[in-house]
């Protein structure tokens, strides 16, 4: 006799299987399986809320994103926490009453939440829940404080943000100073500490992470933009055709905009890793074979 499993049970196997479709076929899978136990099984119990020192992070050149949820007795009940995503990247699972924060580099960082199913968040575009998804626009030395809750909403919204904006509408929230500084807000609550029942990437700097991902959607982009500026120059009739007996001749008969920026891009880059390759060495007192 076939007996069939439960749903809940077939879920290990469904995720084990979005995993070996990842491996294989390239899929991206987000999960957080191990990772997302929630304060109902693990409540949060790191240090009361403070703001980090000024030293801990470099504020003439990046900027700071404090995350916290508010105590509910619905999230102090929850089973599984949802996972919180900077630029397509899992960082931690966000448990009722606590707080983290991130080192960020300044422009566009996409934050996106989903809830997990024993883990199980979704497949490339397919979401099982998807919470939050927008965009913040961040500069150097500034202060962001996002808000996770279900059951209620800040005071005000922030007035940096158009009414519609999802971080002005949704359960994530962008608030200011003054509004997490209120009682039972992040001055509540409590750090969120990683250990064996609920690791995370969080409390850290991200820059260098971001800096990279900036750089690939910047290559990305521009890759994009020249195949349209190769197109516009065809039919401007600035485009030289290859001859039929050297297939790898022709091209465009004027310099490329976007191969100018494209160098740039580069350059800019090459810079920028023998500026970390610089700081590696003092601090670590430079390289000494013996």
């Amino acid at each position: 006799m076939i007996t069939k499993l439960p749903r809940l049970a077939r879920l290990p196997a469904l995720a084990l299987t979005f995993l070996a479709l990842s491996a294989f076929t390239g899929c991206t899978v987000y999960q957080s399986i191990g990772k997302s136990t929630g304060a109902f099984l693990h409540p949060v119990s790191g240090p009361d809320f403070v703001h980090i020192d000024n030293d801990q992070w470099d504020s003439g050149t990046n900027a700071l994103i404090y995350f916290y949820r508010p105590h509910s007795q619905w999230a102090a009940e929850e089973i599984e926490s949802p996972s919180v995503y900077i630029d397509d990247h899992h960082y931690f699972n966000i448990r009722n009453n606590s707080f983290t924060w991130f080192e960020v580099s300044p422009g566009e960082r996409h934050i996106a939440m989903r809830r997990p199913l024993l883990g199980l968040e979704g497949l490339n575009s397919f979401s099982l829940s998807q919470i939050a998804d927008a965009t913040l626009e961040v500069e150097a030395g500034e202060i962001y404080y996002l808000r996770y809750s279900e059951v209620s909403a800040p005071d005000s919204p922030h007035p940096a943000l158009e009414a519609d904006h999802p971080l002005a509408t949704d359960d994530l929230r962008l608030v200011t100073r003054d509004t997490a500084m209120k009682e039972d807000e992040i001055v509540s609550t409590l750090f969120l500490n990683s250990d064996l029942l609920a690791p995370n990437h969080a409390a850290v700097s991200i820059v260098e992470v971001n800096e990279d991902d900036d750089y690939e959607r910047d290559i990305e982009r521009l890759e994009t933009e020249r195949e349209e500026e190769i197109a516009r120059l065809r039919e401007e009739g600035k485009y030289e055709p290859a001859s039929w007996y050297w297939p790898f001749g022709g091209g465009p008969t004027v310099s490329l905009e976007t191969d100018r920026e494209i160098r740039e891009r580069e350059r800019a880059y090459r810079q920028l890793e023998r500026e970390r390759e610089a700081r590696a060495a003092a601090e670590g007192g430079g390289w000494w074979p013996f």
